[in-house]
C-alpha cells in the first residue's frame, strides 16, 4: 500500500492520561496515494489574478493539484497572495526556481515553499 504526505493545518490533541494531554500542529497528513504534495507560496500578486489564472500560470511546470487566491472576508477582494500544491517535489522546485522574481501583470511575483502556519496570539482591537 502507497502512501502520500499532506501538509496539514489541524491540531490534535493525544491523552496520555487522565491527566495529561499533548496539543500538537501534524506538518503532514497520510492518505492512501503515492504523491507528496508541496505547498507554494506565491506572493506580490495583481488583486485581479483569479484562482485559475494563477492554475495556468504553473501548469506549465507540471501537475498542479490546487491553486488558492487568499481573499479578504470583509470586502471579498484578494489579498495579492495565494498558495499553489504541486504533487512532484521536482516540478515545484523548479516552478519556485524559475518563477520566483518573474513578472506576471506588470507586478514581480514572490515564489517560495510555504512555511506552516505558526500558532501566533491573536490580536485584540
Amino acid at each position: 500500500m502507497c502512501c502520500r504526505l499532506v501538509r496539514s493545518a489541524w491540531k490534535k490533541t493525544v491523552s496520555l492520561d487522565k491527566t495529561l494531554a499533548i496539543t500538537y500542529r501534524p506538518q503532514f497528513f497520510i492518505t492512501h496515494f503515492n504523491f507528496i504534495y508541496m505547498n507554494i507560496y506565491v506572493g506580490n500578486l495583481d488583486y485581479n489574478i483569479n484562482d485559475q489564472d494563477l492554475e495556468r500560470f504553473f501548469a506549465e511546470y507540471g501537475t498542479v493539484e490546487s491553486a488558492k487566491i487568499i481573499i479578504d472576508k470583509y470586502n471579498g477582494r484578494s489579498k495579492g497572495f495565494g498558495f499553489v500544491e504541486m504533487n512532484n517535489e521536482e516540478e515545484a522546485q523548479k516552478a519556485i526556481k524559475e518563477l520566483n522574481g518573474a513578472t506576471l501583470e506588470n507586478r514581480e511575483m514572490v515564489v517560495n515553499e510555504a512555511r506552516p502556519k505558526t500558532d501566533a496570539p491573536r490580536r485584540r482591537y
